[in-house]
């Protein structure tokens, strides 16, 4: 039998310092000036349950879409599909 899923996705199993170095190291990105922007501009657009808003495309796309890289392969947008 399967494990139910995790809140927040699967667990990394890191030692207590490097989840708490972890934890510093992504909220400073966070709160980027570009990724704040990107977050403000996702919630301004309130896309349907399911669908997450895809800053490479301008559009709301299901979730599940959005986890990959969303551009053409002769592109690259910085996502790990690269």
């Amino acid at each position: 039998m399967a494990k139910p899923r995790r809140k927040g996705g699967p667990k990394q199993h890191l030692s207590p310092a490097a989840a708490k170095a972890k934890s510093i190291r992504d909220k400073k990105y966070a709160m980027t000036d570009r990724r704040r922007k990107m977050k403000a501009e996702s919630q301004r657009i309130n896309c349907p349950d399911g669908q997450d808003y895809d800053h490479n495309t301008g559009k709301c796309v299901s979730s599940s879409f959005n986890r990959g890289g969303t551009q053409p392969k002769g592109k690259k947008d910085g996502t790990k599909a690269e």
